[in-house]
């Protein structure tokens, strides 16, 4: 996996589209203690199934399970928002490492099985640089003269 947390940042909204063009999977990210926070995933989620490949994998966290008794986003609520919308879900814990391993687990077994045929044309992803010895067809070897 390349991972890349804008920590849904207002000032690295305009920025978003590189990080998610080309990817395969996504997570969106919100607290379950504050309600804003489920408000402005549904807002990058919608982003997503806008702007993304229309086969990403979309993956809904609902973090901060270890606070459940200041709980204010219901596991109900966000686990029908996630069926109403073809998400991944699950409530998660970064404190604890609760269902973080079984979330990047359940995203692994939704990507396609197969490596796509070029990556070269997959929207910046396949950054790669051959380093390689050999020159290109056709011309001499850089700075030979």
């Amino acid at each position: 996996f390349e991972i890349w947390d804008t920590a849904g940042q207002e000032r690295y909204h305009s920025l978003a589209p590189m990080y998610y063009r080309g990817a395969q999977a996504a997570i969106v990210v919100y607290d379950i203690t504050n309600q804003e926070t489920f408000a402005r995933a549904r807002g990058w989620v919608k982003e997503l199934q806008r702007q993304a490949s229309p086969s990403i994998v979309i993956a809904l966290a609902g973090n901060k399970a270890d606070l459940a008794s200041k709980r204010m986003v219901e596991y109900e609520e966000a686990q029908a928002y996630a069926d109403d919308n073809s998400l991944l879900f699950m409530e998660t814990s970064a404190k604890t490492a609760m269902n973080v391993n079984d979330l990047f687990l359940a995203i692994a077994k939704k990507l396609p099985k197969t490596e796509p045929q070029s990556t070269a044309g997959a929207g910046g992803r396949g950054r790669g640089v051959d380093l390689s010895e050999q020159s290109p067809q056709g011309r001499g070897q850089c700075c030979s003269n």
